[in-house]
């Protein structure tokens, strides 16, 4: 049943569009906005997505918004949300006194781990955090209740929760795996909190337990920094000269074909030790194939969840789920579940005028 459209706001989601560099991989955040715009539609909100590269980018944007309100029937823009904090505090300031009229949140794309890659992420949350103490239409936001209640207890200033959302089709039907080559995939940069070398370990033991025909285990090639050549080079020395299990390298792909990479796999390992959402996971969900996950990716079905710092509980819970014919619907169960929790938060949120 199709929903009323809420007239009254209207939002544009901003991301840096890392895309647009060659050779750049940071895709996720484009991603992410294009879902988060997927549900909020569907619920009836006027979502529109921004690419851009800088500032002047944003305010070009915003001119032309401006301009656009004196068009009759024109839905003026009441909300703007900046995915992850990379926007100078000053220029922040300027465009929220600029636009009294327009919410203006900034969100944090990750747990508090994660910006172990971005200090510089904590310094604009704290100046961020400062600003909307001064500014009531600005606010800073996470996309993880861990991290916004660790936020707020330690400083004891407000941080608005904007979820990552993931809208579902029909769960593609996929067979389980029988026997054969077993495909695992983990896939994402190659950096020490993403935990890959003790998925390596794990599907080699899922391996040669099962005693599989062909062990393949898929990561994301192109992009090691942070150690993330150290990593690559354990996971080679780990897989050497053992029979019938290779280590397979993809490139950083668009969406769309990433998407049939990851359907075709037999399950995926996305052991992190930090996380706020996990794009890849719902990406398996979406395409049929189930993932053992740390407890960072707290979303996830119970049964999907191991111990990030042990291989063998990884690999228990993988062999678990190659075996279990309703893995997926549970899944899909648990997206379904968090999508819900997350639009009422968004909605709270689009329901704020100044």
């Amino acid at each position: 049943m199709l929903r009323v459209q809420h007239h009254t706001a209207r939002l544009a989601i901003a991301y840096k569009n890392f895309a647009a560099a060659q050779n750049v991989s940071h895709i996720g955040l484009g991603v992410s906005a294009t879902q988060n715009a997927k549900a909020l539609r569907a619920a009836g909100y006027i979502v529109e997505i921004w690419p851009i590269s800088s500032f002047a980018d944003l305010q070009t944007l915003m001119k032309a918004e401006l301009q656009a309100r004196t068009l009759a029937h024109h839905v003026p823009l009441s909300h703007l949300v900046i995915s992850a904090p990379w926007i100078p505090t000053a220029n922040l300031a300027s465009l929220t006194s600029q636009n009294p009229d327009l919410e203006i949140a900034v969100v944090s794309h990750s747990n508090i781990g994660f910006l172990q890659a971005d200090p510089r992420a904590i310094e604009l949350l704290r100046q961020g955090s400062e600003l909307e103490q001064a500014c009531p239409n600005f606010h800073i936001a996470a996309n993880s209740q861990r991290f916004q209640t660790w936020w707020q207890a330690t400083y004891g200033t407000a941080m608005t929760l904007l979820p990552n959302m993931y809208p579902l089709s029909p769960a593609r039907a996929r067979p389980m795996w029988q026997r054969g080559t077993l495909r695992m995939g983990c896939f994402c940069a190659i950096r020490p909190y993403k935990n890959v070398l003790t998925a390596a370990a794990a599907a080699l033991e899922v391996g040669q337990r099962l005693r599989v025909t062909d062990l393949e285990f898929w990561i994301s090639g192109g992009r090691r920094e942070g150690g993330g050549q150290t990593i690559f080079a354990a996971i080679q020395q780990m897989y050497l000269n053992v029979p019938r299990a290779k280590v397979v390298e993809r490139n950083w792909q668009s969406w769309p074909q990433f998407l049939a990479t990851v359907g075709s796999m037999d399950l995926l390992l996305q052991p992190s030790y930090t996380e706020g959402f996990n794009m890849v996971t719902a990406d398996g969900i979406a395409q049929g194939v189930a993932s053992v996950v740390s407890d960072a990716i707290a979303w996830a079905p119970r049964n999907w969840q191991a111990a990030t710092d042990d291989a063998s509980d990884i690999a228990n819970k993988a062999v678990g789920l190659l075996h279990d014919p309703t893995a997926v619907q549970e899944g899909v169960a648990a997206l379904e579940v968090h999508n819900a929790m997350a639009l009422i938060l968004w909605e709270k949120f689009l329901q704020l005028f100044p």
